[in-house]
Order: structure tokens, then C-alpha cells, then sequence
């Protein structure tokens, strides 16, 4: 069988056809003219094997091996003009009623002038003079390209770390005392200095009595606050016990009304004695200390240390320690009480590059390895902003208790204040504070009407007392009123001797009772009925 009958049979064969002989199979040679044998057999060489002949047309199959051949010859080379292959695929279907072998060369010809087209557009659009119009997809893929390379410069930008500081010097100075020497850092802040919206100097204005209230502390009722003693340290760790060491121990006081503060600063592991001994020094000219956390953390590891170093231990001053007085004021904002959140939200003061205090610690032990003294400047920086914050916290809580609620003030902290009065006995100012946070309404209302229906109570003003729970009940929403209604129903069967308004509320306090409790209240109660009424 000859060439001729083979392309024959291929380009006739249809889906129906059973014999599907490989398109590639090696025909015997024809006595064909040299160049047209060459150029045949160029065209069979780059048929690939089909699978399904019937499915495939020769032109489609040539179109195809052709297109691959391009995409793999030479970097980027590119891809047929699907028009192109279309109208060859169409000339192909058009001449296959022909002569097998004119039309197989032809389209053969065809080909390789297409190829030679392919190349030549390729060749002009690398040389930048390309007829047409370029892919769409390299300009969207170039656009993405641009936008990505835009974006991470930006992000590049505003992560940029910023320059780092130019070393500063250690501001301590060494002092020879009788103990040894001392390294210290001092500062003065002058009478109207302000910390925030508080003056640091209202520490000094404070009452005994209502430091001692505030405190629920009857002792600092003696206390001359004028001689006070601010403390506050820097320690390797909050861990306490033997292993934490206060490398920085910060103390202010009042000369006159400016405050001084003193930083004791340990350079090296072992010095502590001459540092301790200069505390206790200190310690003893002054009526009492004012810290935060102190009575649970700075004082208890100070005096570890005392007796570690064989240091006499000083005799111990009363303590106020502000943070239960914060935390009894201030819960209600159900904030916490962290001394840097109360300095923003209670003394608007704000502080701008702030060393971190969990960071303290290894910046102090980077310190002992070798470094320079200037990491430690935000600490020093940052014990003196909280010795600042302890008189400016002082100040304020004290002149808010004084004020007794005539100032405008958050109706929490009017809450807070009225039931710090009310423990510390003080039933007037207690009363005062709950009837001016009763204003605000809700919760907070609900409740400091309860405290002035409580003190009114004990006062024997049992009829005040029934309409702050009354007035109570219309801030409640539904369901929240049990509790009032059982404070009620006490109020009228004990006090009053209502028993029908006590029946009343009683049967609206089940929610807030024990079955049986509730059971027994109404029994009670309708046979003290029966019998008022026999």
C-alpha cells in the first residue's frame, strides 16, 4: 500500500470506522522527486500518534503538533494564531474530497510558511516594531506586577523601624556616705507641677480622717501626711523571694510643696547594703509610706533584702497602699486597676514612649553583662512618672471624697465612693455620694439607690427608705426586680407593719427565694392576715 492510499484512508476515516492504523506508521518509499520526498516526509515525522483517528481530522492533528513544536523551540517562542490554525483546519475539511497527496503537501506548505509568519511576528515584537496589538494578558500580568511592587514599598514604608536613639549617659552619680557609696539620681519638681489634670502638690492638702476612710485605715487618722514618703522599685522579677533583687528603689517627698525624688540605683550585685541602709535612713524621718501594691509586693521584698544584707530592719510606718483605695472606687468601671490605666482615664495623663515593664527586667540584666547605661534611662524615666502618679492619685481621690458629690463626676466612681463612706461609718457622706449616683439611672442608679434605702433603714426612715425602692423599680427592667421586691416585703411586714403590701411583694420576690422559704413567707403572712382581719 502506498503513501497515496494511506493519507487516503486517514482523511476519510470517520467515527464508524474500525481500522484506526497509526498516523505515523513508515510507508514505503515512492519514486517522488527529492525535494517533495523530503518535505513529505517532514510532514508525516511531526504527526503524533492519535488515539482516535475518526475524532481528528490530519489538518487538526497538523495543526496541533505544529503549535507545540513552536511553544518549546527557543525562550518565550510563541504560540499559533488560532485564526490561522482555524482557516488551515478549514481548508484541510474543504480539500479532503480531493487528491490526498496534493492536498497533504499543500497544507504542508502552508504550515511551514505559518511557522515561518509566527517567527517572523515574534522576531518584530522583541525588536519593538510589532504590527499589532499586544497580548492582553502580558499588559494585565505587567499591571499586577506594578501594583504588587507599589504595595510593598508602601508596606515597606510604614514598617520602616524607626532610627534608633543616640546613647545617653546614665543619670546617676556616685556618693560617698558613711555606708559606702550610693548611686543616685535626683530630680525636683516644682510646686505647680501638674501630672495630667491633678497638681502633684494636692497630696499635701489631704485630711488625715479622710485619707483614713478612704484607706478604711483608722491608724492614718494620726498621720502627718506633710512628712509622707513616696516608694516605689524596679526589681529583677515579680516573682519575690530570695531571688529577686530592687535594683532601682525610687523615693519622693515634699520639701516645702516641691517634691523631690531620689532614685537608688544599683550598679552591681552585692552593693546593696550601702542602698539599704540610706532607705532606712529615709524611713526614719518620715510618718508613713504611700505606695501602690506595696503592702503585697515593694515592702514585703525590701525587707528580704534587709535581713539578707544584715541590715537592720526599719521600724515599720503605717502603709497606705493606694491600690485597694482604687480598687474599691474605681470597680464599678469594671476597667481594673492597673496604675497606668487609672493615669489615663482617671488623671488624663498619657504617657508617649513608655518602657514596657515586662521588658524591665532584661534590659537591667543586659545592663550588668556590659552594656551602656542608656537602655536604662526609660527606667529610671519610668519610676519617676509613678512616683509623680502616687501624689497626683493621692491628691485627687481625696479631693473627689471631700466633695461629696457636688462636682460632676462618673456616677461608677460616685457608686464606688458611696459605699466606701457607708463601710467607713460615715452615713451622711455615704447617703450624699448614692443619692447623686441615683441620678444617672440604670444599673448604676438601681443600686446606689439600694445603699441610701439601706442607710436610711438604719437611720429609722423606714418611709425614705420604701420610696428610694420604689423609685428603684422603675429603673428595673423585667425580671430584675425580685430583689427589690424582697427588701420590700421585709420593709412593710417588719418596719411598716403593711401586711397586705407585703403579701404583694412577696409574691413577686419568688425569683430570688427558696422554694420553701418563699412557701413559709406567704403562709406567715396570710395567717397574720386572717387574724387581722377576725
Amino acid at each position: 500500500m502506498d503513501l497515496k492510499r494511506k493519507l487516503s484512508r486517514l482523511s476519510s476515516a470517520g467515527p464508524g470506522s474500525q481500522a484506526r492504523a497509526p498516523v505515523n506508521t513508515v510507508a514505503p518509499v515512492v519514486e517522488t522527486p527529492a525535494v517533495e520526498a523530503r518535505a513529505r516526509d517532514e510532514v508525516v515525522a511531526r504527526v503524533p500518534p492519535v488515539e482516535e483517528a475518526g475524532t481528528t481530522t490530519l489538518a487538526e492533528v497538523l495543526v496541533q503538533s505544529l503549535r507545540k513544536r513552536l511553544s518549546m523551540e527557543g525562550e518565550g517562542a510563541p504560540s499559533l494564531d488560532v485564526e490561522s490554525g482555524a482557516e488551515a483546519t478549514q481548508d484541510a475539511r474543504a480539500r479532503e474530497s480531493g487528491l490526498a497527496v496534493e492536498g497533504a503537501r499543500a497544507r504542508a506548505d502552508g504550515l511551514v510558511d505559518l511557522r515561518e509568519e509566527a517567527r517572523r511576528r515574534f522576531a518584530a515584537k522583541r525588536g519593538g516594531a510589532a504590527d499589532g496589538v499586544a497580548d492582553p494578558r502580558v499588559e494585565a500580568l505587567r499591571q499586577m506586577l506594578s501594583f504588587w511592587a507599589e504595595r510593598q514599598g508602601t508596606a515597606s514604608a510604614r514598617k520602616a523601624v524607626e532610627p534608633l536613639p543616640e546613647p545617653r549617659a546614665l543619670p546617676v552619680e556616685a556618693r560617698s556616705t558613711p555606708h559606702g557609696t550610693v548611686h543616685v539620681a535626683e530630680q525636683v519638681y516644682p510646686p505647680d507641677h501638674r501630672h495630667g489634670t491633678a497638681p502633684v502638690a494636692a497630696a499635701l492638702d489631704v485630711e488625715s480622717r479622710l485619707v483614713a476612710g478612704l484607706a478604711l485605715h483608722p491608724e492614718l487618722e494620726s498621720v502627718d501626711f506633710t512628712r509622707m514618703l513616696l516608694l516605689d522599685t524596679e526589681t529583677t522579677g515579680l516573682a519575690g523571694g530570695t531571688g529577686t533583687v530592687p535594683f532601682l528603689v525610687g523615693l519622693g517627698w515634699f520639701e516645702d510643696r516641691s517634691l523631690r525624688v531620689q532614685q537608688l540605683f544599683l550598679r552591681r550585685m552585692g552593693e546593696e547594703a550601702p542602698m539599704l541602709r540610706l532607705l532606712a535612713e529615709r524611713m526614719a524621718s518620715s510618718s508613713c509610706l504611700v505606695t501602690y501594691n506595696g503592702k503585697s509586693f515593694d515592702w514585703p521584698l525590701l525587707r528580704t533584702r534587709f535581713v539578707l544584707n544584715r541590715v537592720p530592719v526599719p521600724k515599720e510606718l503605717p502603709h497606705l497602699d493606694l491600690l485597694h483605695c482604687a480598687r474599691r472606687v474605681f470597680k464599678h468601671r469594671g476597667e481594673g486597676a492597673r496604675l497606668v490605666h487609672l493615669e489615663s482615664k482617671v488623671l488624663g495623663h498619657h504617657r508617649v514612649g513608655d518602657v514596657d515593664g515586662s521588658l524591665i527586667p532584661e534590659l537591667y540584666f543586659r545592663f550588668l553583662r556590659g552594656t551602656d547605661g542608656s537602655e536604662l534611662v526609660p527606667v529610671l524615666e519610668h519610676n519617676q512618672k509613678d512616683l509623680l502618679l502616687l501624689a497626683a492619685l493621692l491628691g485627687d481621690l481625696v479631693r473627689r471624697f471631700q466633695s461629696e458629690g457636688t462636682e460632676r463626676q462618673d456616677p461608677r466612681d460616685l457608686l464606688g465612693f458611696a459605699q466606701v463612706a457607708e463601710r467607713a461609718g460615715d452615713a451622711e457622706r455615704a447617703l450624699t455620694f448614692a443619692k447623686a449616683a441615683a441620678e444617672s439611672g440604670g444599673p448604676v442608679g438601681i443600686e446606689a439607690l439600694v445603699v441610701a434605702s439601706r442607710l436610711c433603714r438604719r437611720s429609722g426612715d423606714c418611709e425614705t427608705a420604701v420610696a428610694h425602692l420604689q423609685r428603684a423599680l422603675t429603673f428595673a427592667k423585667p425580671g430584675q426586680g425580685a430583689v427589690l421586691h424582697l427588701s420590700l416585703t421585709k420593709l412593710y411586714e417588719h418596719s411598716l407593719k403593711d401586711l397586705p403590701r407585703a403579701l404583694y411583694h412577696a409574691r413577686l420576690a419568688a425569683p430570688v427565694e427558696l422554694p420553701a422559704d418563699h412557701q413559709l413567707r406567704l403562709e406567715r403572712l396570710e395567717r397574720r392576715l386572717s387574724r387581722q382581719g377576725a
